[in-house]
């Protein structure tokens, strides 16, 4: 166990929190902007980062606890401009515990194009199976109706892109987070390479998606996942040694 006081206490998701940034800044899914939010368990409020803060260099002293009314009420600075898309993400969806918002190159180029719309195609994509909608909003999402009105775009689904602007991305926690960015930006690429090829892209059937989902376990794989991510952080100077983010 690890000794921030609990999966589930600030302190822990804090350093979650920094881990998670840090890591998707290493990858390019998140650059010198793009943020995450994780919700403060039983509170309307959430954890994020200064919005003047490298996401290459985010320690847990710097992140912000901010209401669902978008007031600070821990921390010391102002959270992202774009706090509301986590904001009414989390208010409209209690499920949703962790939120992406990233200006991934991909995705944002499946927003530009006619008649281009994204698919789930690799295995690991049931994710999306639902749907992978896109809101046309491409200005910065600054106020509370704007954040109501990406969160009805993403209604039940699990992603939705932002019309020459980037995605918004849910999850259950931050581990589950990075694990479904990673293999987000996976299916993105392989789509575009089918299409590259001049190809007809060839989505998963609704057979195939519940032929994988029989034998599939999120929890585990979320699991080996973060593993994988956070091993490789520690030794790349990444994540730091001292968050002990690793169970067992």
């Amino acid at each position: 166990m690890s000794t921030l006081t609990g999966l589930n206490s600030k302190p822990r998701l804090a350093a979650e929190l920094c881990a998670v940034t840090r890591m998707l800044e290493d990858m390019g899914i998140l650059q010198y902007s793009g943020h995450i939010a994780v919700r403060v368990p039983g509170q309307d409020a959430l954890m994020v980062q200064r919005r003047s803060d490298s996401r290459a260099e985010l320690v847990p002293e710097r992140i912000v606890t901010v209401d669902f009314d978008g007031n600070v009420i821990d921390g010391d600075g102002k959270p992202p401009s774009e706090t509301a898309i986590h904001i009414e993400t989390m208010r409209a969806r209690p499920d949703v515990h962790a939120t992406l918002h990233s200006h991934m190159e991909l995705a944002i180029a499946f927003t530009m194009m006619e008649d281009a719309q994204m698919y789930p195609m690799r295995a690991r994509a049931t994710r999306w199976a639902s749907g992978i909608p896109t809101h046309p909003d491409p200005s910065h999402i600054k106020y509370p109706q704007q954040g109501k009105d990406l969160a009805a775009t993403l209604a039940h689904h699990n992603v939705a892109l932002m019309r020459a602007h980037g995605l918004l991305l849910v999850a259950e926690s931050l581990p589950a987070l990075i694990s479904d960015a990673v293999h987000f930006e996976e299916n993105a690429k392989a789509q575009m390479q089918v299409m590259n090829a001049g190809a007809k892209p060839k989505p998963l059937t609704a057979a195939e998606i519940e032929q994988i989902l029989k034998l599939d376990d999120r929890p585990h794989h979320v699991s080996k996942m973060w593993n994988y991510y956070v091993r490789k952080g520690l030794v790349a100077g990444t994540v730091e040694k001292e968050w002990d983010l690793l169970e067992g």
